[in-house]
């Protein structure tokens, strides 16, 4: 089993979403986040004055498959995500030991 995790812009998530659905990706995590990379932050204004802030908003999916699905789950994320500019996000696999539905005890991939 793997675990993905993928920091993506904010206004991508409900294609990132609508795609994985599209390749029977039935669930998984999104949590509002913030952070920077590459990009440094940003310069903004607010009430008519200029600041920059270095931790910009993302969102990050977090999704536990089967080993053999993984690599497609990467691949779509990354070529929905991406808008070619700076800061499209970026994409982590991790080996995931094992899973455990709450409410039957199934463990492994069958619990995904």
């Amino acid at each position: 089993m793997k675990f993905i995790i993928a920091v993506i812009k904010p206004f991508k998530l409900d294609e990132v979403r609508e795609a994985l659905s599209n390749i029977g990706i039935a669930g998984m995590t999104v949590t509002e986040v913030k952070g920077f990379g590459r990009q440094k932050g940003q310069t903004e204004i607010y009430r008519g004055a200029e600041y920059s802030t270095n931790m910009l908003p993302k969102v990050k999916l977090e999704i536990a498959v089967s080993e053999d699905v993984a690599g497609q789950v990467v691949e779509t994320i990354q070529q929905t995500a991406n808008t070619e500019a700076i800061g499209d996000g970026k994409i982590f696999v991790l080996d995931l030991a094992s899973a455990t539905r709450i409410r039957t005890g199934e463990t492994g991939e069958t619990a995904l």
